[in-house]
């Protein structure tokens, strides 16, 4: 039986992973059940699931849920979610927690020699250097969750390193993917018409920057010790290849699927072995057509700067995610135009002198200074 953790319960992916482990059948247990604060649909699934532990971060909402389930264990604050990662039952978690909120659970989970089903950004992008090292020392494997880096995951199984030439992350291209004009002006509501999915604004404004894309290479660069001049981004309007191994011999390896975040996730949580699935036979006639186009890095500078976050190293990554963060924020809030996020952007990191991550403290107090002073530039 595999017993499972799942760090974000109540967002889109904790969601679909609950989907996935009553599909899966009772050989995958859920033992414990971490959110921000949603009380009812928190409360739906403990009923449904049964887990022995639930922890809410918000102190107010798990009084809440006790008095409303008051034979559960229910636990709050950074230790209830840290307490649900290390759960003693809890052979395998899901990192699904948005943000930095969901990092320091994961680094505990890592320490608590748990395997990481990872779909926080965060964690990598941050803390790429102290995780990986910990997760190596601890003998844990991270299995990625996000469907570029499972493609690339699934596209790597059996094959060495120093056999691969490039890693090639594919993008949807966000809202401006079509258009050709200046791009400096445009507003929030324009950047939040993506042309493909339905997502929350700030992954959709991300998209439209190609940050999104910049912050997979960075997490690939990681999870896979690759250099980051061996990386690349292609746009793929039909997101239908999820992302291209190409080898130094010529050949390629792509992950192609529909579009659905229960294949990376149901992947994860059966690896190394395949299961059944939730979805239905791929269709050729209705996707008959892949197009591939070039990620312009003058246009979408965004793009251009994750790299050399990146290729710098040290703590330019996290320093630039978490600014990145508070100015979309920003951006979304009507304070500037489009264009300014990365110059904006650009102009903090210029400014910012890299400093080695050693430690947790050490990607915390990054993220607090890139926060304050993207708040003020």
């Amino acid at each position: 039986m595999k017993k499972i953790s799942i760090l974000g319960s109540t967002g889109s992916i904790g969601k679909s992973a609950l989907e996935i482990v009553e599909h899966l059948g009772p050989e995958y247990q859920i033992v414990a059940l971490a959110a921000k604060s949603n009380v009812d649909l928190v409360e739906s699934q403990a009923k449904k699931f049964r887990p022995e532990l639930v922890a809410l971060f918000d102190e107010k909402a798990a009084r809440e849920l006790k008095k409303r389930l008051p034979n559960l264990r229910v636990v709050s604050g950074m230790e209830g979610i840290i307490e649900a990662a290390c759960h003693t039952q809890a052979d395998t978690v899901l990192s699904a927690i948005a943000g930095t909120l969901g990092l320091q659970p994961t680094f505990s989970a890592i320490q608590a020699k748990k395997t990481i089903c990872l779909a926080n950004k965060e964690t990598l992008v941050s803390g790429g250097d102290i995780v990986m090292r910990a997760a190596k020392a601890n003998g844990v494997k991270i299995l990625p969750v996000d469907s570029e880096h499972s493609a690339l995951f699934q596209c790597l199984v059996g094959e060495k390193n120093e056999e691969v030439h490039r890693l090639i992350l594919t993008a949807s291209g966000g809202a401006f993917r079509d258009e050709k004009g200046d791009l400096s002006q445009k507003t929030f509501e324009e950047a939040l018409k993506h042309p493909t999915w339905s997502m929350g604004p700030k992954v959709t404004i991300d998209s439209s920057t190609l940050m999104n894309k910049g912050l997979e290479m960075i997490e690939a660069h990681y999870l896979f010790d690759i250099p980051p001049e061996r990386i690349d981004v292609v746009v793929h309007p039909q997101s239908v290849i999820h992302s291209l191994v190409e080898f130094k011999d010529g050949s390629m390896k792509a992950q192609l699927s529909v579009p659905d975040m229960k294949l990376p996730i149901q992947y994860a949580f059966t690896y190394p072995e395949r299961r059944g699935g939730v979805l239905k036979p791929f269709d050729f006639i209705r996707h008959s057509r892949l197009e591939f186009l070039q990620a312009d890095r003058k246009r979408f500078r965004c793009l251009d700067l994750a790299f050399e976050a990146m290729k710098v190293g040290q703590d330019m990554p996290g320093y630039m995610n978490a600014a990145n963060e508070v100015l979309v924020e920003r951006f979304l809030n009507g304070e500037f135009t489009w264009g300014k996020i990365a110059e904006k952007l650009s102009d903090l990191m210029e400014k910012h002198i890299p400093q080695r991550v050693l430690t947790l403290d050490d990607v915390l107090a990054v993220e607090k200074l890139a926060k304050e002073e993207a708040l003020t530039i």
